[in-house]
């Protein structure tokens, strides 16, 4: 069999679902079951690899070469500021990152706040926010259940990732503030647009002509 032609990074977790359907009906299947143990997957026609990473890793991997394109989050390549084409906004995965409060003190200026403290996955990006706000905070970093954060006295508010809202309510907190809309976008490693154009350019055309609406 031929060496695929492509090396292709995607995400671990819900956003895996999605970019599997958006591929299938691009014309792209997986020869094996995407929720397997396996971490690398052939394509059904020997066109691409697939790699199963974790998410934060996706833009690594395509900015150092090891996978030519991959799909991961806007809030990931936000974090990571990875070094990577990006032709694509697939409408997938859409949420958005905000800034959350418990319900009791979501009023509460920030100048009511002696010191603000924040929990979240993403400690540049809000460091990014509250500086170009001009609000000093001492950043919490968390790798996940930032939601526990303020119920527990660790911070007074959150950043984080919100679809319906659901999780933020039934944990007390509510939206204060959105810092962005997030969705997944289609990255490319810089040197192999160069090398590989017309396997790239194909790629692109045919995720270009499935996006959602």
């Amino acid at each position: 069999m031929s060496k695929p032609s492509l090396t292709f990074a995607l995400s671990k977790g819900r956003l895996l679902d999605e970019a599997a359907a958006l591929l299938k009906k691009a014309g792209i299947e997986m020869a094996s079951d995407i929720n397997s143990r396996k971490l690398v997957i052939p394509d059904t026609q020997g066109r691409f690899s697939f790699f199963i990473v974790k998410p934060v890793d996706v833009p690594t991997y395509v900015e150092y070469g090891v996978a030519d394109v991959g799909i991961a989050g806007r809030d990931v390549l936000l974090e990571s500021h990875a070094d990577v084409h990006q032709p694509l906004d697939l409408r997938i995965g859409l949420c958005k990152m905000v800034v959350a409060s418990p319900k009791a003190t979501a009023k509460r200026n920030y100048k009511d706040l002696s010191a603000v403290r924040i929990a979240t996955k993403y400690p540049h990006v809000t460091t990014e926010y509250f500086t170009r706000r001009g609000v000093p905070v001492e950043i919490i970093p968390l790798s996940g259940s930032v939601e526990l954060a303020p119920l527990l006295g660790l911070s007074d508010r959150i950043v984080d990732l919100v679809a319906t809202g659901r999780t933020l309510a039934e944990n007390g907190l509510e939206v204060i503030e959105p810092i962005c809309d997030i969705s997944a976008r289609l990255v490319i490693n810089r040197a192999s647009y160069q090398i590989k154009r017309k396997s790239i350019s194909d790629l692109i055309q045919l995720l270009a002509a499935v996006i959602p609406a």
